[in-house]
């Protein structure tokens, strides 16, 4: 009021009513900044978020569009633009704007795990399992023990039953660091089911469902531990809850045909 167009304000002010979820006088608190003010392109980044919250992607990535062409060289922005990408499923166009940031930040020898970490999620996600690998590695290289990174590619690896050991041994430090998380416990739990020693598997995957009851994807995992151990009847019954669960909330990483056959003709059949 004292001073309507003191910039830093404004943004304080568009910041507070974002986190209260008041996204449309967010939108305009960031709008009021001016063009010309060098707080501009923060301003910018944090109305295309708000955009993002209020279900305007197309807007949101029409702002930080508008901005990389603006500010070219400020990597921020690059990831920003590859984040909202990755988040709409639209993974070319997010590795295309990661490659850019990942650029940037070296050019400056200030390379950052977290862009290589996302970057690796987009290419994996395109099937891109080499590049994908080896973004993964990076951002080890750059923080060794982050849990979700140590997950992720620990996961990938059994997915893709290629270095077992190794993927076993990412996921136990990631355990290690994170027991409270589901989505860890449940990966522990299905590299020891990949490595055939279902008995140790079982339990961990029961934890995952005690952490995660409402997972579809968590849930089908269990069903196919506990059949493994000859437990059938329960694991009918956990595969029919995973369908139940995406059923009213999707989930891309679980296949509901495939689940449906494990319930027709069993786990063995599918298997083979």
């Amino acid at each position: 009021a004292i001073d309507p167009t003191h910039a830093e304000a404004s943004i304080t002010v568009a910041e507070t009513l974002e986190r209260m979820g008041q996204h449309a006088l967010a939108i305009d608190a960031f709008a009021a900044v001016p063009r010309d003010h060098p707080s501009f392109h923060t301003a910018e980044m944090g109305r295309a978020e708000a955009l993002r919250a209020a279900d305007k992607p197309d807007a949101a990535a029409e702002v930080l569009g508008q901005l990389a062409r603006q500010f070219p060289d400020l990597p921020e922005i690059h990831v920003a633009l590859g984040d909202l990408h990755r988040e709409q499923e639209q993974y070319t166009d997010a590795v295309t704007a990661y490659d850019r940031a990942v650029a940037l930040l070296e050019e400056r020898d200030t390379p950052q795990w977290f862009v290589y970490y996302v970057r690796a999620i987009a290419n994996e996600r395109l099937d891109n399992w080499p590049e994908a690998e080896a973004d993964f590695r990076r951002a080890l290289e750059l923080n060794p023990d982050h849990p979700q990174v140590l997950n992720y590619l620990g996961y990938s690896m059994v997915e893709k039953r290629v270095h077992l050991d190794e993927a076993l041994d990412m996921i136990e430090r990631a355990v290690a660091e994170q027991p409270e998380s589901g989505y860890i416990v449940d990966s522990l739990g299905w590299a020891l089911y990949r490595l055939g020693r279902y008995e140790e598997a079982i339990v961990h995957m029961e934890r995952a469902a005690e952490l995660m009851p409402t997972d579809p994807v968590i849930n089908d995992h269990l069903g196919d531990v506990l059949w493994a151990v000859g437990r059938k009847a329960e694991a009918r019954f956990q595969w029919k809850r995973a369908l139940s669960l995406h059923k009213s909330d999707p989930s891309p990483d679980l296949e509901p045909d495939r689940v449906r056959r494990k319930l027709n003709v069993g786990l063995d059949q599918v298997l083979d």
